[in-house]
């Protein structure tokens, strides 16, 4: 009895002893198998840093309205009689758009002018008496004192009928009537807007601390929603004085509306240009990421152990402005290097890659923010595409390695 029990405690250490070195066999040729495997090299997509002509700006968001608009009222009250306008036409200065009913007017306007020309008789037959010494100088200062009056009712009846009807301020575009044929109106009441929209005003403000890089005559673009194209102007306006509420200083830019894009009230976004600056290394926006440590880059270089294997290397940077979909980074990139710009969230320091700009975010970035030096092809899809054509050449030099 007790060697059958000594038996099967040795046949179960024997066991236990054989699963222990089972999985720790098994967990050491997975670590050498996985320690012998090669790492496989990413492909990303990158744009060479190089010094280049920075021209920053200053966003913001604001509304544009006609130079000239006015909601167009009555001074009297009374019937519409005539509503002479079309919606949407252009009127010229001047140009009658409404009537009101105005036969009183107009018989007051008889009576008046009447008036005046029996004055007027009285007054020469009164002259023509003085003369030959038969009337008094006494009656002949009535006589033309009551011509006088009887001329000025004339003109305030004219007055009181020109009230009658509306006419347009300046040359503009009209708007929809509000009122309709055989309506009572009372003085005030719109009856339409009209709106010069050839030049266009646009509203934005900034916050206080952008008021020392702030002039009058600065260059502006303006871009609504849904419309690729920009539409220059310059800064006409800045208010002395800062709102205490919320710190911001209102600003007025004015920019031409040649073609009618533009609509009173639209939104809109403005960039004001400030003064370009020379050498500075911008990279896209795609390029930068950020962690709890600071924000990085990945840098593709050859490899220390092989010159002809490109490797990516995690290197931390100083980041500046932004503008244009471009960042401005102060510290950290050299001039030359190949800085990723698609392709990091599956990147390790030191891991081997594959450079493919066909897709590359950095060629579609473009804007006012930077302009190549002097000795380099203008900025655009041509320039955009040179430094993927080194990469892929560099690539195909490793690959054929």
């Amino acid at each position: 009895m007790v060697i059958r029990f000594i038996i099967a405690i040795v046949l179960l250490g024997a066991i236990g002893g054989g699963l222990v070195w089972f999985n720790l066999f098994r967990d050491s040729m997975i670590a050498q198998v996985f320690a012998n495997m090669p790492q496989q090299p990413a492909t990303v997509s990158t744009v060479e840093a190089a010094p280049v002509t920075w021209s920053p700006a200053i966003e913001a968001i604001g509304t544009v309205n006609a130079a000239q608009g006015v909601d167009l009222t009555v001074e009297s009250a009374g019937v519409v009689k005539e509503i002479l306008f079309e919606p949407n036409t252009t009127v010229e200065t001047g140009a009658v758009l409404l009537r009101l009913d105005d036969v009183v007017q107009r018989a007051d306007v008889e009576t008046a002018r009447t008036q005046a020309e029996l004055e007027r008789s009285n007054l020469a037959r009164a002259q023509d008496l003085t003369r030959r010494g038969v009337a008094t100088n006494v009656s002949l200062d009535q006589t033309q004192a009551a011509a006088q009056a009887a001329e000025a009712q004339l003109a305030r009846a004219i007055a009181v009928l020109e009230q009658r009807q509306l006419a347009a301020p300046f040359t503009g575009t009209v708007g929809l009537p509000r009122v309709d044929l055989g309506q009572y109106v009372a003085p005030g009441t719109i009856v339409a807007t009209l709106q010069d929209i050839s030049t266009m005003r646009v509203d934005f403000s900034l916050p206080e601390q952008e008021l020392p890089n702030l002039a009058i005559g600065q260059k502006i673009e303006v871009r609504i929603e849904g419309l690729d194209e920009a539409f220059p102007g310059e800064l006409t306006g800045i208010d002395p004085r800062v709102d205490p509420a919320t710190r911001l200083v209102a600003l007025r830019g004015s920019i031409t509306n040649a073609q009618g894009k533009l609509t009173p009230g639209q939104f809109v976004r403005i960039q004001v240009s400030l003064p370009s600056e020379e050498g500075v290394i911008a990279l896209p926006q795609t390029a930068l990421s950020s962690s709890l440590y600071g924000d990085y880059v990945y840098v593709v270089r050859p490899s220390e152990e092989n010159a002809e294997q490109l490797q990516v290397s995690q290197i931390f940077v100083t980041p500046g402005r932004r503008s244009g979909g471009l960042v401005e980074i102060a510290e950290g990139v050299a001039p030359g290097d190949q800085v990723v710009t698609a392709g990091q969230n599956r990147l390790t320091n030191g891991q081997p890659a594959v450079i493919d700009n066909t897709v590359n975010p950095a060629a579609a970035t473009t804007g006012p923010a930077v302009t190549p030096p002097a000795e380099t092809p203008p900025a655009g899809d041509d320039a955009a595409a040179e430094p993927a054509s080194d990469a892929d050449a560099d690539t195909a030099t490793g690959a054929d390695q």
